[in-house]
């Protein structure tokens, strides 16, 4: 955001408070801020604060000597506009084209484009009028910043909290002004675990959370990449960032999906833990506890990493992951051969904190050429930003 200029309307909510740390993150990230506060806004933070932050006064009055005409500068000053947050009442008046107040009038003269972050109690979000709003918004062309559940203001806990300002800030970055080393290119990343059916009620699956997975695609996402993320049945919140998301249940599912869509793709992240084996049949009805032993026969699922591998066309890459607990070496080096991956990714079960469920990740990544890459111990944040960042190394450098 070096030298951007972001103009970012402040309306009458108690999220307000979070303007603050907006406007020092836009600053930091080495953008130009204005701020302009709805009347109402002021009562809940300071113009003091916002123009401190900001280097440049706050702008409030549609009536002031020294503000009347600068709604059409403004609009057309900003490479973008944020308002952040937007309150239910601000959201009708845009949605319904009303100009009582320097931020509105700034906003139907807006040549730039336009970001909103709503925030307001659960009942206000979830009203029908409020959804219209919203739909007459983005007919304009407004991008909106999809909202938190948490705790709201009313002491309820519930949908509609302002997202915080390190994602409006991601949100910013990935929609408007990233120029990443991806950009153009289409990855498809594999998470989570799958479930396969005994009976209506019971499965053979494993502890995969999908938090890998789920990070490397927003990583890829990040770098410029439109992203496919495949995911098996995970707990896990996804978060409407640009990313296209498709959900599975079964080995069979995740199989279809992925090879369904791989040859419009220039990369392909197998993170999922996907089971070697299913059940050969599955029982119509819950199987009731009778017999002293029930026997179960598996058969091999579809091996979607050597599928892809192929069919793989010259300049696609593809990744796999090994999850291993002896031989750990050989056994991801002939995984990479024999699936005619370009990447594998290790993953050792013997190291604390990393594999299932955990936060961390410990990782060795073997490339086509004998690349080696030995990581410590991260965040699983930081290992998919690892990960991608051999990606980008070791093919598109």
């Amino acid at each position: 955001m070096q030298e951007k200029k972001i103009l970012l309307g402040v309306t009458g909510s108690i999220a307000a408070y979070k303007s603050a740390f907006l406007v020092r993150l836009l600053v930091k990230a080495g953008a130009e801020v204005k701020v302009i506060m709805t009347p109402a806004a002021r009562d809940f933070i300071s113009p003091l604060t916002l123009s401190t932050l900001s280097r440049n006064p706050v702008l409030s009055n549609l009536f002031d000597e020294q503000s009347w005409a600068n709604h059409v500068m403004l609009g057309r000053w900003a490479n973008l506009m944020v308002i952040a947050p937007l309150s239910c009442n601000t959201l009708a008046k845009m949605a319904n084209g009303l100009c009582d107040n320097l931020l509105l009038a700034t906003y139907l003269s807006a040549t730039c484009p336009v970001l909103v972050a709503p925030a307001m109690d659960e009942d206000m979000w979830l009203h029908a009028s409020t959804k219209s709003n919203l739909d007459k918004l983005a007919s304009f062309g407004t991008r909106i910043v999809p909202v938190e559940k948490g705790d709201l203001a009313s002491g309820l806990n519930g949908e509609g909290r302002m997202a915080e300002p390190d994602q409006i800030i991601q949100y910013i970055t990935t929609n408007f002004f990233l120029t990443g080393p991806l950009q153009g290119k289409k990855a498809i990343v594999t998470a989570g675990p799958t479930y396969e059916p005994i009976d209506p009620v019971r499965f053979i699956g494993n502890h995969s959370s999908g938090k890998m997975g789920l990070a490397i695609a927003n990583e890829l996402h990040y770098r410029g990449a439109e992203v496919t993320l495949v995911m098996g049945p995970s707990t896990l919140e996804l978060s409407k960032n640009g990313i296209s998301v498709i959900r599975v249940n079964t080995a069979d599912e995740m199989y279809k999906a992925c090879n369904e869509v791989f040859q419009e793709m220039d990369i392909a992240v197998m993170a999922a833990a996907v089971a070697d084996y299913s059940p050969e049949t599955t029982a119509d009805e819950k199987i009731k506890k009778k017999a002293e032993k029930l026997t179960v026969e598996l058969v091999k699922t579809k091996d979607i990493l050597k599928s892809l591998g192929e069919k793989k066309k010259p300049g696609q890459v593809l990744i796999g992951f090994a999850l291993e607990t002896n031989n750990e070496e050989a056994f991801a080096l002939e995984k990479l051969k024999k699936k005619n991956a370009d990447m594998i990714v290790l993953n050792s079960l013997s190291h604390a904190n990393a594999g299932f469920g955990h936060d961390t990740n410990k990782i060795t990544i073997f490339g086509k050429k004998g690349e080696k890459f030995i990581f410590e111990t991260k965040s699983k944040k930081e290992v998919a930003r690892d990960i991608v960042d051999k990606i980008i190394q070791l093919h598109y450098a």
